[in-house]
């Protein structure tokens, strides 16, 4: 019995590619503040590029607070949807052209999201991954740590607890 050819790997890369940009694209907030996503396989990095209107204090000068929690709870949100979806972008289920015709999945709410502030971000490009450390059909919880030039001194991290969106159509 012969098996079926696998997918060229550039029709799974654009699918994925795709699917990411409809997600990202559908939230207007992440269009303003300018959050982009880098995709390695089904891993993320969200990117924040500096921007004058993200400064919060001019004198020192450091990013606004509430820019950098927006950008700690997006990186949750979509590192959760995109978990969530992951089967259905893998099986060609998933149609990023409904999404650009507003059919919008519905996303993961916050149910709490509390941010460790360690240090000033200062005015430069920020990235953050989210990790999940669990994912229910009702209820998960994401822990999300954003950095600008090492990855290992974080100059913000978050916890946030989401609840699910039911997924039976």
């Amino acid at each position: 019995m012969a098996r079926p050819r696998p997918e060229p790997v550039q029709v799974i890369k654009q699918r994925r590619d795709a699917a990411l940009n409809a997600l990202v694209q559908g939230v207007p907030y992440i269009r303003f503040l300018g959050v982009a996503f880098d995709r390695r396989g089904d891993e993320l990095t969200a990117i924040m590029p500096y921007d004058d209107k993200l400064i919060g204090n001019p004198l020192l000068p450091a990013l606004h607070g509430g820019a950098t929690a927006a950008f700690l709870e997006i990186t949750a949100i979509i590192g959760l949807s995109w978990g969530m979806l992951w089967e259905e972008i893998e099986s060609g289920a998933f149609d990023p052209e409904a999404i650009v015709g507003g059919a919008l999945p519905r996303l993961p709410k916050t149910i709490d999201f509390t941010v460790d502030y360690l240090r000033s971000g200062l005015p430069r490009d920020a990235y953050a991954r989210a990790q999940v450390n669990r994912s229910g059909r009702r209820y998960a919880s994401v822990h999300v740590e954003a950095w600008q030039d090492n990855r290992g001194r974080p100059f913000a991290q978050a916890t946030g607890h989401f609840l699910m969106p039911r997924r039976d159509g």
